[in-house]
C-alpha cells in the first residue's frame, strides 16, 4: 500500500482534497465522504484505545476526524457544509465521531464548529495548505494530558467539556482519492475513499488501517530517516529498497497483532491482502518498496497461527517487535 514512508513528496498539505471529489446527480458525494469518515474514526479509536498498552507513545484520543471548510472551493462549499450539518463559520468543524467514543458520550456531533480550545482561539493559518488549521488543532490536542479535560468551544458561546482516554499516538483522515492507497508520516494515518470502499468489511478495513497505524507505532518514518535512506528514486534500488520492504513487513506482522487486541479477526487481514494484491490495476512502482503481495500475506498468516495458539493456550497475547524492533541497516 502506498506510504508516506515512501513517497516522501506526499505530505498533509498535497493529499488530494475533497474539491476533487466530481460532483454528479444524485446523493451528495460529500455525504458518501462523510459515511466513509465516520467508519475510519470509528476503527482508528477502537485499534488506538484497545492497543493502548501496547504503544510507546500515547496521546489523548475523543473518536474524531477533523474537517474544515477550506477544504472545498467556493462553488461545492455549501454543499459539502449540508452534508456535514455545518454552520457558515470560518473555523474547524467535526468531520466524524465515533459511537461510543468521549466525543459521542460528550454531545459533540457531526458538523461542530470548534472556536476555541481550553479557552484559546483556534490557531489561524494564512498557508496555502487547506489542511493546516486541522494540522495546527491536531498538534495541540495530542500534547495534551492523556486524560485531562478539554473544553471546547463551538458557536454562539456552546461549550462542551471533553474527556479523551489515551491510546496510540495517532490521528487519522480519509482523502477523496479514488484510487485504494494508506499512507502515514509518524503521527498521521491517512486512508483514501477508494482503500474505504474497496474493503469488503470493517474488519477488513481495519486491516488496512492497522497496516499504517503499525509504522507509526513502530516509528518507520524517523527510523528509515536515521537510516539514511534515499526518498527519491534510489529508493526503489538497493539498500534503500531493503530497508523500505523491512518496514512493510514489520508494519503487515505487528497489524495482525493490533486487530486482535482490538477484538477485530485478524483472519480478515489474510483476506485483505489476498484480494489487495490480486486487483487488476496494481501500481507496478512499488515492486522495489514493497514485497510481493504473496509474500506479505505468508507473513500475516505467521502471525495469525501465533495469535491463533497463544489464545487457544489461555496465555495473554504478546505482539512482536514493538520492544524491540529489529535495527535498520
Amino acid at each position: 500500500m502506498r506510504s508516506l514512508l515512501v513517497l516522501a513528496p506526499i505530505l498533509l498539505g498535497v493529499l488530494l482534497p475533497p474539491t476533487a471529489i466530481a460532483s454528479a446527480a444524485g446523493p451528495s458525494p460529500y455525504a458518501e465522504l462523510a459515511a466513509l469518515e465516520g467508519r475510519v474514526a470509528a476503527i482508528g479509536f477502537r485499534l488506538t484505545t484497545a492497543n493502548a498498552a501496547w504503544c510507546p507513545a500515547v496521546q489523548p484520543q475523543f473518536g474524531w476526524i477533523w474537517g474544515d471548510p477550506r477544504l472545498y472551493g467556493e462553488a461545492p462549499r455549501a454543499e459539502a457544509r449540508a452534508a456535514y450539518h455545518a454552520a457558515d463559520v470560518d473555523a474547524p468543524y467535526i468531520a466524524a465521531v465515533a459511537p461510543g467514543s468521549p466525543a459521542d458520550r460528550a454531545g459533540l456531533r457531526v458538523g461542530t464548529p470548534v472556536l476555541a480550545i481550553d479557552g484559546h482561539a483556534v490557531p489561524a493559518s494564512e498557508s496555502a495548505d487547506p489542511f493546516a488549521r486541522i494540522a495546527a488543532v491536531e498538534t495541540l490536542l495530542a500534547a495534551l494530558p492523556p486524560r485531562g479535560m478539554v473544553e471546547i468551544s463551538g458557536a454562539a458561546g456552546a461549550k462542551t467539556a471533553v474527556t479523551p482516554v489515551p491510546g496510540c499516538a495517532s490521528d487519522f483522515r480519509v482523502d477523496a482519492r479514488d484510487r485504494p492507497e494508506g499512507a502515514s508520516d509518524g503521527r498521521l494515518v491517512v486512508i483514501s475513499g477508494g482503500l474505504v470502499r474497496f474493503a469488503a468489511s470493517d474488519d477488513e478495513l481495519a486491516a488496512a488501517v492497522a497496516h499504517e497505524l503499525a509504522h507509526n507505532i513502530l516509528r518507520h518514518r524517523a527510523r528509515l530517516d536515521a537510516a539514511g535512506v534515499d526518498r527519491g528514486l534510489g529508493k526503489q534500488f538497493g539498500r534503500s529498497a531493503r530497508l523500505f520492504k523491512q518496514t512493510e513487513v514489520e508494519a503487515d506482522r505487528l497489524s495482525a497483532w493490533l486487530l486482535a487486541g482490538a477484538g477485530y479477526d485478524p483472519h480478515a487481514a489474510i483476506r485483505f491482502w489476498t484480494r489487495f494484491g490480486q486487483r487488476a490495476g496494481r501500481p507496478l512502482f512499488q515492486a522495489g518498496t514493497h514485497p510481493r503481495w504473496r509474500d506479505r500475506v505468508a507473513a500475516i498468516e505467521t502471525e495469525v497461527r501465533a495469535i491463533d495458539a497463544a489464545r487457544a493456550a489461555g496465555r495473554p497475547l504478546e505482539p512482536p517487535l514493538i520492544a524491540a524492533p529489529p535495527p535498520l541497516e
